[in-house]
């Protein structure tokens, strides 16, 4: 990629792209599957498999690396800048994401102009901890790396604190650690999918951990980091889930199958992200970037361009998603209509039998991201030939 020279780091845009391909297999799981809008989960034990859960579980890796990177990136653009202006673009990039989230990114989800279903997911949450990143970088990396770990080992303890109702402590809660939703008015409702707590300490420790890539850091010694901190973390995933002492709202247990008594132990709770579930993805993650790092393929030039524009990639393909469902009811002689998922649609069961077999879910995931590759690959070459413009790193 001669011509598509750039200072960003490699490996971790390589990272940050496979993340973001994986990510759209789920997505298409979401509309494509059959019955996925009703009782066909990849995580209900009654009726999953290993290759329903295996499709869930790899894209369980998307949300924790991308945090994670994303406070990393904030550390590496802070190098060229003062405390004050990186402070002021990542509040004012938090901002943007929560807009994005709410008016552009639940519209592109539901296409439902009524805005009855609000739905706070994994933009919104960057938005929050890129808020809260732009206030804490004040404090010294000591203290972010102590709260961050601090925040990551010990929300779990607040597991059994659970609200219920609307009142203002009940939503402040749904907001901070517990799932859950609470109506606005007769015709809207507002579901907090990403409670923000835990993800807080996950930007925090991405941010303190962009030290590794300073220029004055060798490769050997940031190799031997990533090594240690990547076993570090599965092996106390492993001994942690094993005997089932802490770190997860649900404990696995032993099921009629191995099959199953396997899916239960890989099956940590993500809303909100447990300490297993951390240590569970962001183990992996830093070992890929030990041994990506000066690897340059065809592939890795590939995953380099939904890397580098993650943002654009992210809304770009829930749009082509989307579409592509209401193409497929028009294909199948199904009113395309459905695919407008609003309450009526949603409440009256009528996607019940909609769907495609899981093999049919890959080849679509496919070729919608062969379809999105030369579009990001333009916007690329856009963004790397006009640094100039300031508005650029907000998309």
């Amino acid at each position: 990629m001669k011509s598509l020279q750039s200072t960003r780091i490699e490996s971790i845009d390589i990272l940050r792209g496979l993340v973001m391909v994986i990510m759209a297999l789920d997505h298409v799981r979401d509309y494509y599957h059959i019955n996925a809008f009703f009782d066909n989960y990849p995580e209900n034990l009654e009726s999953t498999n290993f290759a329903l859960f295996g499709t869930r579980f790899i894209t369980h890796f998307c949300a924790p690396v991308f945090i994670f990177l994303a406070g990393t990136s904030a550390f590496l653009y802070g190098q060229k800048k003062s405390k004050a202006q990186l402070s002021k673009f990542l509040i004012t990039r938090g901002l943007w994401l929560i807009f994005v989230e709410i008016f552009i990114n639940n519209f592109l989800w539901w296409f439902d102009i009524s805005f009855g279903f609000t739905n706070l997911q994994v933009i919104w949450a960057i938005g929050i901890c890129m808020i809260a990143l732009g206030l804490l970088i004040y404090l010294p990396k000591r203290v972010i790396l102590a709260l961050g770990l601090f925040i990551i080992i010990g929300h779990n303890t607040l597991d059994g604190f659970v609200r219920e109702g609307e009142s203002i402590g009940s939503i402040i809660w749904y907001f901070l650690h517990q799932s859950n939703g609470f109506a606005l008015g007769n015709n809207r409702y507002i579901w907090f999918s990403y409670p923000v707590l835990p993800w807080i300490g996950v930007i925090s420790l991405g941010y303190c951990f962009g030290q590794l890539y300073k220029k004055e850091i060798s490769l050997k010694v940031r190799r031997k980091w990533l090594l240690y901190c990547g076993f570090t973390a599965i092996v106390l995933f492993l001994i942690l889930r094993g005997f089932n002492v802490y770190g997860d709202l649900v404990p696995w247990a032993y099921q009629e199958s191995t099959e199953k008594t396997i899916i239960s132990f890989f099956n940590a709770t993500k809303y909100p992200p447990s300490l297993i579930f951390i240590l569970m993805t962001l183990g992996p993650a830093l070992l890929f970037l030990y041994f990506i790092e000066n690897i340059k393929t065809k592939i890795t030039n590939f995953l380099l361009v939904f890397g580098r524009v993650p943002f654009f990639y992210y809304i770009l393909h829930i749009f082509v998603i989307h579409i592509g469902a209401f193409i497929g009811l028009l294909l199948t002689g199904r009113d395309w209509k459905l695919m407008i998922l609003n309450n009526e649609t949603m409440s009256t069961g009528a996607l019940k039998g909609y769907g495609y077999s899981l093999f049919t879910v890959y080849i679509i995931w496919i070729i919608i991201v062969l379809i999105l590759y030369p579009i990001c690959k333009k916007y690329m070459i856009y963004k790397l030939n006009n640094k100039d413009k300031w508005w650029l790193s907000y998309l």
